[in-house]
């Protein structure tokens, strides 16, 4: 397979150059009252830009005031005037941009903002914008009743969606200075996720990668939602560490959310607990635009994302993946499914996420098994065609697994470009030759090996493809199609990182037949011969078929197995 194209975002720079100037515009959004113009002037003088106050702007393109717009055109054409006005301003060099207290509330100008600026929301309480704007005249909303009462009225229909600002700056009554110094002590720390755009024949989504994207799910998610309620399925132990976090981020922008838990571990991808969290989840009352949301690791993915398949015939569907493996591996694609007695995954469907979120501070809490077993897809990815990346993990794999945040967040972003180029070229695994079945390396050796544990948690996946990366280049170096060296140098990285190799991992002995008999129960067999990835070195990975299964039984011997 030739080297595929990776679809990598560029590295988030920070907001403000080395001689302090901000690399993009900073739109101030929030209610009348809440310190935009005042901040905003103070902050522009610092920063060195030009400040711009919408309304201002607006006036000048209209040549008459607010209250004179609204009285002969109505909000509504207002409001279209307002995001021209907001775009023209967003084309144009950096600015910090005050907006008026009704112009985030359009879902075409958020949008805009998202895409050409940073968006900072003023968030003040009610007392405190009652008393600023006591005795301000111009203001068409205030001339509607009592200002504490419109303003109160203003809060419960706005500040769901200010929430979905890139920042959230508390202002009660500090003083201007205070308030400025706080804006850009937050700005001067800012990093914008970073995305890996999935771009399939029939649907788009993007990966974010970053810092805590669960406290930010709720304004993450808002604009993909087909309503503004979610069903949130997760297990016990995720749910204490995360769900919290989660539910505040969807109650901040008026989502609706439920919650369905399951228990951990791979018994919960069986048909009983399918059936149990159907059930559930029909007894909420879900419509067909009610979005499934996966909080937790691989288990917790595929099936909730299996659910969301099968639930009035497809929900749209978010992941939230919390471990290594999740993030990198089934969190991208579109695979979802649970287990059989037969074997792994072998019910299941294709359905793409429309969102998926890599909350990088996540990853903190995982032990350091964890962490080896989703860093083994990542070395697994190099192997199939990107021996640069390869070469990456050789040099931080020790970072990756002494949980390094840096360094995890930019495994998860080569792994993820490196699937998703996979994913867009053969969504289905319909390639004749390579193509997605191309991830499946080490995983034929790995799922026998599951299998044959009873998914019982003494094998993680992630360990089981550390050992099947091992096995296919073993056996594809005595095939004669790859160099001994590149074996030596795999199995180097993997011992230097105390990962597991090969049988000697274990206590337990293996059965050479027993583990053959579970792989002719793969679900990729074809006219019962068994499927292998195989490489001709590090970063060329290829199908194939033709490998007896006399052949393989003999490796497995070699390798410590009892016939």
């Amino acid at each position: 397979m030739s080297r595929l194209p990776f679809p990598l975002s560029a590295k988030p720079e920070p907001f403000f150059s080395p001689d302090g100037i901000p690399s993009r515009t900073v739109v101030l959004v929030g209610m009348m009252g809440a310190g935009k113009t005042t901040i905003g002037r103070r902050l522009a003088q610092i920063c060195g830009l030009p400040f711009v106050d919408a309304d201002i702007e607006i006036e000048r393109a209209a040549g008459c005031s607010i209250p004179e717009i609204f009285a002969r055109h109505g909000e509504a054409s207002f409001r279209d005037g307002e995001r021209r006005v907001i775009q023209r301003l967003l084309d144009g060099p950096p600015c910090i941009l005050a907006t008026g207290g009704g112009a985030w509330m359009d879902a075409q100008t958020r949008h805009l903002v998202r895409r050409h600026a940073v968006s900072v929301w003023l968030r003040a309480p009610v007392h405190v914008l009652v008393k600023r704007v006591a005795g301000r005249t111009g203001r068409p909303l205030l001339a509607q009743g009592r200002p504490d009462e419109v303003l109160e009225r203003l809060v419960g229909l706005r500040y769901p969606v200010y929430a979905e600002a890139d920042i959230i700056i508390d202002c009660g009554d500090d003083t201007v200075e205070q308030g400025v110094q706080r804006v850009r002590e937050v700005l001067e720390e800012y990093r914008r996720p970073e995305t890996v755009h999935v771009s399939l024949s029939h649907h788009n989504y993007d990966v974010l990668i970053g810092p805590d994207l669960i406290s930010q799910a709720g304004a993450r998610l808002a604009a993909h939602l087909p309503q503004k309620r979610v069903v949130v399925i997760t297990d016990a132990t995720v749910a204490e560490l995360h769900l919290p976090r989660l539910l505040a981020s969807f109650e901040d922008t008026g989502i609706r959310a439920d919650v369905i838990s399951v228990s951990g571990g791979e018994e919960s991808k069986s048909l009983a607990c399918y059936g149990d969290v159907m059930n559930q989840l029909l007894s909420t009352g879900i419509e067909r635009k009610t979005t499934i949301v996966a909080l937790g690791g691989g288990v917790v993915g595929d099936l909730a994302g299996f659910v969301a398949a099968t639930a009035l015939r497809g929900l749209p569907f978010v992941q939230i993946p919390t471990t290594l493996l999740s993030q990198v591996d089934s969190s991208v694609g579109g695979k979802t499914g649970i287990n059989a007695a037969a074997g792994k995954n072998l019910i299941g469907a294709f359905h793409q996420p429309i969102a998926v979120l890599a909350d990088s501070s996540a990853l903190a809490t995982l032990p350091r098994r964890q962490r080896i077993a989703g860093y083994a897809e990542i070395v697994k990815s190099g192997l199939i065609a990107d021996p640069e990346l390869f070469a990456w993990c050789e040099a931080h794999g020790h970072a990756v697994l002494d949980g390094d945040p840096a360094a995890l967040a930019e495994a998860v972003r080569r792994a993820c470009a490196f699937k998703a180029a996979v994913v867009v070229a053969d969504e289905k695994e319909q390639a004749s030759v390579g193509g997605r079945a191309l991830l499946n390396l080490g995983h034929t050796f790995g799922h026998a090996l599951e299998a044959e544990l009873g998914y019982d948690g003494r094998l993680l996946h992630g360990e089981g493809v550390s050992i099947g990366i091992h096995l296919a280049m073993t056996l594809s170096v005595e095939l004669g199609y790859a160099p001994v060296e590149d074996l030596h140098r795999l199995d180097c990285h993997l011992r230097s990182l105390d990962m597991p190799v090969s049988f000697d991992w274990f206590r337990e002995s293996f059965s050479a037949d027993t583990l053959l008999r579970h792989m002719t129960r793969d679900k990729k067999m074809q006219d019962g011969k068994v499927a292998f990835v195989l490489l001709r070195g590090i970063g060329k990975a290829f199908t194939t078929r033709d490998i007896s299964s006399e052949i393989v039984r003999n490796l497995l011997i070699r390798e410590g197995c009892r016939p």
